[in-house]
């Protein structure tokens, strides 16, 4: 049987030949395209790692936001969410709307920006 590697595997292996072997070599743009192609890689396997769960989070809590069972894709519960917004039908005084943002932005922002300052304050209040 062959077990080829997993698309992480491959993403991270070509992650490390820049960070470890490519970039420590280079300078001026080359250099700083080095870093970008690195956290590209990055971003990739983050959203290999945790997409699937954030897309599942974030779905069951619009199914239940917009009380349906629907079997509709989450593009769709998206627009239906903005939709109930647009409309006046939602807003801040909506039992679990601002949690269901702040998860999902910060479940983006996990994996867009794991290094940002706000989101350590946001996964880590003070109490």
């Amino acid at each position: 049987m062959h077990d080829a590697p997993s698309t992480a595997e491959l993403v991270a292996a070509v992650k490390r030949f820049i960070d470890d072997s490519a970039a420590p070599q280079l300078t001026g743009h080359a250099a700083f395209h080095a870093r970008v192609a690195s956290n590209v890689l990055g971003t990739i396997l983050r959203e290999l790692e945790q997409r699937p769960a954030a897309d599942a989070a974030e779905r069951k809590g619009l199914l239940s936001l917009l009380g349906t069972t629907q079997n509709e894709d989450l593009d769709a519960l998206n627009r239906e969410l903005c939709e109930e917004i647009r409309r006046g039908r939602m807003d801040v005084e909506t039992a679990g709307l601002l949690d269901h943002l702040k998860t999902t932005t910060i479940a983006q922002l996990s994996i867009d920006q794991p290094n940002y300052s706000g989101l350590a304050r946001a996964l880590h209040p003070r109490s």
